[in-house]
């Protein structure tokens, strides 16, 4: 019986095609297939879920069903709007700073991300407030209009930037914090006017992000609501009736 190494074949080990990595090697490789299939099996999930949310929304798609021209309007011509603006490509092609590969690669993040450029290119806003955790979305915000006054909010403490300003675009993305959501959702609820636009991120994350988003639209304060699934968007503009709206997005 020959004396077969670790890591080197020994002179036998051609005769027999014997070859054997060291069991430390042999157990990394063992983690590293787990973990790929892990997260392979995770991403194929996700993907069912999606697909799954769009066949439940698929009725709810292009604005089928809304009579109001505002709400079909803004469906149509801005969630579905299909320009692809040449900032998109400066944005995408990683030249920000902070942004993770991840985000950077996720369809579903650049989906919502040029959304976010296109609302704010759609209500001109003065004055941008970003209550988000992504640096990534913050550069399609800021990249839509940078005439805009931009106010950045990292926690409940800094608020106190917002004394005194009058905002008319609101962005709050944290939803592993729901009292700085609350809080912020509070600040511009309190103080809103007609030109105010409210888009909350990953409404439906948690149950308790999903008590939040229901709570939001059931405020007397707000007047029509689009609710797409990753995004909610809250406008204040009271000569408009109040309705709620489910979009395919």
């Amino acid at each position: 019986m020959h004396k077969v190494m670790y890591g080197i074949p020994s002179p036998q080990s051609h005769i027999y095609g014997k070859f054997r990595a060291p069991p430390n090697l042999r157990a990394m490789k063992f983690k590293k297939l787990s973990l790929c299939s892990i997260t392979k099996g995770r991403r194929i999930m996700c993907d069912i879920k999606q697909i799954w949310i769009r066949l439940k929304r698929f009725r709810y798609r292009c604005g089928y069903g809304v009579h109001s021209p505002f709400a079909f309007n803004f469906i149509a011509n801005v969630i579905y709007e299909k320009t692809l603006y040449y900032a998109y490509q400066e944005l995408e092609k990683g030249k920000c700073a902070g942004r993770t590969e991840k985000e950077r690669r996720s369809r579903r993040s650049r989906k919502v991300n040029r959304l976010l450029f296109r609302l704010v290119n759609w209500a001109q806003p003065l004055t941008v407030v970003d209550g988000g955790c992504s640096p990534m979305a913050s550069d399609y915000l800021r990249a839509a209009k940078k005439a805009t006054e931009y106010v950045a909010l990292a926690s409940v403490d800094t608020t106190g930037l917002l004394e005194r300003r009058s905002i008319d675009f609101l962005y709050i993305d944290r939803p592993e914090d729901m009292a700085f959501m609350e809080c912020l959702f509070e600040y511009g609820a309190g103080q809103a006017g007609d030109r105010l636009v409210i888009v909350i991120r990953n409404i439906y994350r948690s149950a308790a992000t999903k008590t939040f988003w229901k709570q939001v639209t059931a405020d007397e304060r707000v007047g029509v609501t689009f609710d797409l699934y990753d995004v909610g968007i809250l406008f204040f503009d009271r000569s408009k009736i109040k309705q709620h709206y489910v979009v395919s997005f």
